[in-house]
């Protein structure tokens, strides 16, 4: 009797180990993470171009994470850029001395 396991061959019907054909563990797989629209249309087409790097090696997510970065940045200086509500008018009942 002996304490080795027999070895595979390939007319004994087992099947070999190893990744299906069409499957390559190092390609892109996409995160499937949510994205809500915001219901502001500059905001959301930021969100939306966070899809993109579903599609890249990891190494092209940085290179999208920063556009979108500067796309919620600018669309936020944009909103400080507008003009606000009038200043309230001088108050009249002051005295001068």
């Amino acid at each position: 009797m002996s304490d080795t396991v027999p070895e595979a061959t390939a007319g004994d019907g087992r099947a070999e180990a190893g990744p299906a054909p069409d499957h390559d563990p190092a390609a892109p797989a996409p995160l499937n993470v949510p994205r809500t629209p915001t219901g502001n249309a500059e905001v959301d087409v930021q969100l939306e171009r966070l899809g993109d790097a579903d599609h890249l090696a990891t190494d092209g997510h940085v290179e999208v994470y920063e556009d979108v970065h500067r796309g919620l940045r600018d669309t936020l200086t944009a909103l400080d850029a507008r003009p606000g509500p009038p200043a309230p008018a001088p108050s009249y009942g002051q005295h001068r001395s």
